[in-house]
């Protein structure tokens, strides 16, 4: 490819924090936008040469070629873009993306792949611009990098697959999204400077969520107390370059907790060889032997507090992220609230 910006390129990321950031007084800081829930896209177009990047690296143009072939009936010849693909379905009636048809779009017959791209076909929603024509604009503010994404994609259509993220410089406004938007499938509200350049691979945006989630690498399970299935995952994230345990996820099904054990067996790292869990007043040694397996799967959990860099309490699965590294799983992921001293916390004044 001949682009001012030419893959790989490593996505600007998202700090998650409880709240939407509020607008200064005096002049507006912050552009808000509806977090749409997909795969994380970069997209790259070159005269009939595309390129869609994942997150992690991976390529996603294989498995969405109705967004190649989009790309080039509707995009400029040269032209970077980030965005999100989804896949749309109607839902009790409304329409709204829907994450488990997006995920079966990962799959490795090409047959299928191509089937699916006819009876699921995803859309691009783009929320930031790179590169158009010979101009990259990496180095320039989002309101620049928002305008060159208008021109790049312009007026959508339900006949297009490309589309622009709606945007707003009002918090009540942006408020308002977080809620009314949920049941289009959408995951929040994130928040960008005006002012801000596009980093590579930094969280200079703010995310805000309905629920604290995390996506974690399944390094192991343990086996239910019956005897049949599995009675809980284990989870890490990556620090120093190693998973470490932060929980587990349990509250399976009969039928959950079987399908779960017979998917993770063939990843066992020593078929004949429990590791040892860590005894607490509730469970002897014994009882917490786990089952390490590959870390290759990476699942999102909902969660509710860390504590000592670990989940206070089970967590709750809530579905696979195929499209996720397993070595992208960090810490710099998560919430850190502020920290108070109890004392401060009882008798500070409102």
């Amino acid at each position: 490819m001949d682009l001012p910006v030419n893959p790989p390129i490593a996505p600007m990321l998202a700090k998650a924090t409880t709240g939407i950031p509020p607008q200064p007084a005096d002049q507006p800081e912050w552009s808000y936008e509806p977090k749409w829930d997909g795969f994380r896209a970069l997209l790259f177009r070159d005269g009939d040469e595309v390129v869609i990047g994942s997150r992690g690296g991976k390529d996603l143009a294989r498995y969405f070629p109705e967004i190649v072939d989009a790309a080039r009936d509707e995009l400029p010849d040269k032209v970077v873009l980030d965005g999100e693909i989804g896949v749309p379905s109607l839902i009790e009636g409304t329409h709204r993306l829907d994450w488990d048809s997006l995920a079966q779009r990962i799959h490795p017959a090409a047959s299928r792949v191509t089937m699916l791209s006819e009876t699921t076909p995803a859309i691009f929603i783009g929320f930031d611009a790179l590169a158009l024509g010979t101009t990259s604009v990496l180095v320039e503010p989002f309101t620049t990098r928002r305008d060159t994404l208008l021109e790049a994609i312009g007026p959508g259509g339900r006949d297009r697959r490309f589309h622009v993220s709606r945007v707003t410089e009002s918090p009540v406004r942006a408020q308002e999204w977080f809620s009314a938007f949920e049941g289009a499938g959408l995951d929040g509200v994130v928040a960008k400077r005006l002012a801000g350049r596009y980093v590579e691979n930094k969280r200079e945006m703010i995310k805000v969520k309905h629920k604290r989630t995390a996506d974690c690498v399944v390094i192991g399970y343990r086996i239910h107390k019956s005897g049949t299935g599995l009675g809980s995952m284990l989870l890490g994230l990556y620090h120093d370059g190693q998973p470490r345990m932060i929980g587990g996820a349990g509250a399976f099904t009969d039928a959950k907790r079987i399908e779960l054990q017979e998917m993770f067996e063939p990843m066992r790292l020593d078929p004949d060889k429990p590791a040892a869990g860590e005894p607490t007043r509730w469970r002897s040694e014994k009882s917490g032997q786990w089952i390490p397996i590959r870390p290759e799967l990476v699942a999102e959990v909902a969660y509710d507090q860390m504590e000592n860099g670990r989940f206070r309490h089970t967590v709750k699965f809530l579905r696979w992220r195929p499209d996720r590294d397993p070595e992208s799983c960090g810490y710099d992921q998560l919430e850190v609230p502020l920290t108070y001293d109890l004392h401060d916390v009882l008798e500070g004044e409102d």
